[in-house]
């Protein structure tokens, strides 16, 4: 899948893309990533990309023309190469907050997407209207740029593709995959066994696999119960929950020492 960012600031994703595990992916070409700057589109000795918000206000809106022809050219060299049309996603506070599901979607897509970094005050709404399919948020705060949520939608899209992790099942067992019926994961532990005082759960040194899985099972619902009470809801609705997962529930207050 091949996915084409316009940024400002394309120089921030170099390191991004030769590091960690998820390079795999870049590498090989399963995630293909171009990098396009509007600022190559623009007109004048400065290349100017924003100007002043009509009707006064602080801070500048990046121009509608530099990304549109910007954005053409994305699509005639998609076009040229054989690449498949893409969706155009705009990174924005007033986007759908980017969930697992989501990821999934954009994994799971042939096609890649077109992703447009915003800076300053925003993009010319005109530009937005005309262009952009969909829009997506990381959260409830304001980044000073796309960058880091195009970055963020990347290296998750990357690490769910086949060959990138070392253990491909690994991603199955994440927080909020439907594999763990969109629980948070529980917590791990490595050697050694006691570290300045503090030691491993006895139960995963018993060797006794089902009671394992069944403490790691009350783990999740237990940590998801007190963090995100709305994932156990959801996983309630969807019929996930076992009996013995609503009794566990049921009793919390009696199994708040699951060290044990």
């Amino acid at each position: 899948m091949r996915f084409d960012v316009i940024t400002l600031f394309p120089e921030l994703f170099a390191p991004f893309l030769i590091s960690g595990v998820t390079r795999r992916a870049y590498e090989s070409g399963l995630v293909e990533v171009q990098l396009w700057n509007p600022r190559d589109f623009a007109d004048g000795n400065y290349r100017r990309v924003d100007d002043r918000p009509f009707g006064g206000g602080p801070g500048m809106v990046m121009l509608a023309e530099p990304l549109t022809l910007c954005l053409e050219t994305i699509r005639a060299d998609r076009t040229a190469c054989g690449a498949p049309d893409a969706p155009t996603v705009l990174f924005s506070p007033v986007g759908e907050v980017l969930s697992h599901a989501g990821v999934e979607h954009w994994s799971a897509s042939s096609n890649g997407a077109v992703l447009i970094c915003g800076r300053y005050e925003g993009l010319d709404q005109r530009f937005i209207d005309t262009h952009v399919d969909h829009q997506i948020s990381l959260g409830d705060f304001v980044l000073s740029g796309g960058e880091i949520a195009a970055m963020a939608l990347l290296d998750a899209v990357a690490r769910l593709q086949p060959g990138v992790l070392n253990d491909e099942g690994s991603h199955q067992m994440d927080s909020f995959n439907p594999a763990l019926d969109g629980l948070l994961d529980c917590p791990h532990y490595t050697r050694p066994e006691a570290w300045r005082g503090q030691s491993v759960p006895p139960i995963l040194m018993s060797g006794n696999h089902a009671l394992i899985e069944r403490w790691r099972r009350d783990q999740r619902l237990q940590l998801t119960q007190r963090q995100r009470p709305e994932l156990v809801r959801a996983a309630r609705r969807a019929g996930h929950l076992s009996k013995s997962d609503e009794a566990f529930l049921a009793d919390l207050p009696k199994n708040s020492g699951l060290d044990a």
